[in-house]
């Protein structure tokens, strides 16, 4: 067993307890869970793969949340939550052949897009005006889901509020749409830990106690977000979109 510092692995519980309670409702966590796993000297691929797995505890207990209190639409899920899978494990085999960092820049206009659309429409996600899929809607959606459980596997920042956007465009309020999210979210993220997994780069010392912390982050978060409404969860999704786009900004300015 490794030497392990018992102030390291408050500092990572800590992180991952904070990271988890965002990402639970808007995404976004690894801003805060993956940089205190690299400061802790793990290489970056040890750090990606110890990240996800903590965070697979989060997001698994986020979603159970959100369906126990009835926030996530289980007819849509069952059908799109194996293309996200799909799409993340695609993508995954993707990243290992072709550099990730060109994406950034079409992030940051895609993450500007989202964010500027739903800062303008102030009574979008409020209330919920879903009343079914046609077929139409049904095919785009699963486009959607492969595509952005692709995205999550190949790159990642940015998918959680992906997902959140797509599902306000067919008519969920904010707080279903972060609960359907976070479970497609779940979705592409085993994809991702079953890889890592296979090529040895999960820290286990530090990724379950992590985890650990992360189930209740994400039963804090998801909580509150379920208590609170639309009028906590959207300006959360606001506030992280704006953060996301100043990290990826800064990545490819730098």
């Amino acid at each position: 067993m490794e030497n392990i510092s018992v102030d390291l692995i408050l500092f990572l519980m800590g992180a991952g307890f904070i990271a988890a309670f965002i990402d639970s409702v808007v995404g976004g966590g690894g801003l805060i869970s993956l940089p205190a796993l690299l400061l802790s000297g793990l290489p970056p691929t040890i750090a990606l793969g110890t990240n996800k797995m903590a965070s697979v505890m989060g997001s698994f207990t986020s979603t159970i949340s959100f369906m126990r209190s009835g926030k996530i639409n289980i007819e849509i899920i069952k059908y799109l939550f194996p293309l996200s899978f799909i799409g993340s494990a695609f993508g995954v085999i993707a990243v290992q052949q072709i550099p990730s960092q060109f994406l950034k820049p079409l992030v940051v206009v895609m993450l500007v897009v989202v964010t500027i659309y739903t800062f303008t429409k102030k009574e979008w996600g409020d209330v919920s005006t879903y009343d079914g899929m046609s077929k139409r809607t049904a095919y785009l959606s699963g486009i959607v889901a492969f595509t952005i459980g692709f995205y999550d596997g190949f790159f990642g920042p940015g998918a959680g509020s992906f997902f959140i956007f797509a599902f306000l465009m067919i008519g969920f309020d904010f707080v279903m749409a972060a609960g359907n999210s976070k479970a497609l979210n779940f979705a592409s993220n085993i994809a991702a830990v079953v890889t890592f997994i296979y090529f040895d780069s999960i820290n286990y010392y530090y990724a379950i106690p992590m985890g650990f912390s992360m189930i209740l982050g994400a039963l804090a978060g998801s909580r509150l977000a379920i208590k609170k409404g639309a009028a906590y969860v959207r300006p959360l999704f606001l506030f992280m979109s704006v953060v996301l786009i100043s990290k990826q900004l800064w990545d490819v300015l730098r």
